[in-house]
């Protein structure tokens, strides 16, 4: 078990401890960021279990035999969330794969998509809603899926979006805007039924 103390230090100080050689900074690293991020490898790589397990391995390994790779003055979330959409995006080289299919209906996009005028919960089974939605986000391309998870799953502002992502703001909007368009356009005779 870590030190008490190391729960009320920001990330990019632990990570200025495990640069020094702390092993329980580390500890403390992995137990906030480690469910998050096997359940990001899990959607990004098509809801295989095993291999979002070895990422998210993988993911930490760097974390601990690299740990000078993260720079002072970076906001640590958007790192190692760069860290692991690199991963994807060299997973899917790698594997050729076009298609990433997304099939997880417990995915709680209720953060940023949903807002107050729209009660998927009570005008209808949202189960259904979210598994339609997740059908319409395996049509999108890596990069315009990855935008919106990060947006409206993970909760990312456009900023760090556009650090993870190595793209200007401006795309980041753009993409956001097309996505939530498109997407409500394939979603609207689903909502439809709802009322």
């Amino acid at each position: 078990m870590f030190p008490r103390r190391y729960h009320t230090l920001t990330d990019e100080k632990l990570m200025s401890r495990i640069q020094r050689g702390d092993a329980a900074a580390f500890d403390e690293l992995y137990s906030r960021y480690s469910k998050r991020m096997l359940y990001y490898f899990h959607r990004m790589l098509g809801g295989d279990e095993e291999k979002a397990q070895d990422f998210l391995q993988d993911l930490f390994l760097k974390i601990v035999e690299k740990p000078a790779r993260f720079k002072r003055g970076h906001a640590f979330a958007s790192w190692l969330y760069t860290v692991a959409h690199n991963m994807c995006k060299n997973e899917y080289r790698k594997q050729s794969v076009r298609k990433i299919v997304v099939n997880d209906p417990d995915i709680d996009l209720h953060c940023g998509w949903f807002d107050g005028d729209h009660d998927i919960e009570k005008a209808c089974d949202e189960r259904a809603f979210l598994q339609a939605l997740m059908d319409e986000l395996d049509q999108l391309s890596v990069d315009q899926r990855t935008t919106f998870l990060l947006r409206h799953q993970e909760c990312r502002s456009i900023r760090e979006i556009s650090q993870i992502l190595q793209c200007p703001e401006g795309t980041v909007k753009s993409r956001l805007h097309h996505v939530t368009q498109k997407l409500a356009e394939k979603l609207q005779g689903r909502n439809s039924l709802c009322g």
